[in-house]
């Protein structure tokens, strides 16, 4: 299955020299990371924002990448992790922007699939918001890492601080080289998550 995405700008930048990715969140759709573009001020940068390819039960147009009411079957997400997958390569081979220019980024939901598919590409740098590491029976981890970015909410009551701390410590034992902080703040993107995800990628790619 293939993904839809929306670009911005669009049509996208002719003259791009990097890519930023973003995948949203459980419930949500593309439009709800696509109205961080304008405020990341990534000169040269694609953005692309593209759906999850499942549709949710309760929430009319918003999708999810797998069913979260029983997180030991994550039921759908082999489809999702497949067609995820499939799109990466699918631009890496169509478009002039190397994967190794590419930042892929996610939030809750969306955070947990941009480690469980990013960890897997050569991708220039990894962003986590609100995330979550699947357990290592869904997937095992790679021998190597992008460089991650993990920034979560200390009053976080959807996915809790624990989360974030257990996948931090866990790939960082399995040797990854981990950026984490944790704001005063919940379930949600503040300025200063901007500020910090911008410095991370502009750190990767200049």
């Amino acid at each position: 299955m293939s993904l839809n995405a929306i670009a911005y700008p669009n049509p996208p930048l002719a003259a791009a020299k990097a890519r930023f990715i973003g995948l949203h969140g459980w419930g949500a759709n593309a439009q709800d990371l696509a109205s961080l573009a304008p405020y990341l001020q990534l000169n040269s940068f694609q953005y692309l924002f593209p759906d999850a390819p499942l549709p949710h039960p309760h929430v009319p147009g918003g999708g999810m990448w797998y069913d979260l009411s029983d997180l030991s079957k994550c039921e759908g997400l082999d489809q999702s992790r497949a067609s995820l997958t499939q799109w990466l390569d699918n631009l890496e081979q169509t478009t002039e922007i190397p994967l190794n220019r590419t930042i892929l980024t996610g939030f809750s939901q969306g955070g947990a699939m941009t480690l469980d598919v990013g960890s897997h590409f050569p991708l220039a740098g990894l962003v986590v918001l609100s995330g979550y590491l699947h357990p290592p029976t869904v997937r095992p981890l790679p021998k190597t890492f992008p460089p991650i970015l993990m920034i979560h909410g200390s009053l976080d009551s959807v996915v809790p601080v624990s989360a974030a701390r257990n996948a931090r410590d866990v790939l960082t034992q399995a040797g990854a080289q981990v950026q984490y902080h944790e704001l005063e703040m919940g379930h949600e993107i503040q300025p200063e998550v901007l500020k910090l995800m911008r410095d991370f990628i502009t750190s990767l790619i200049p």
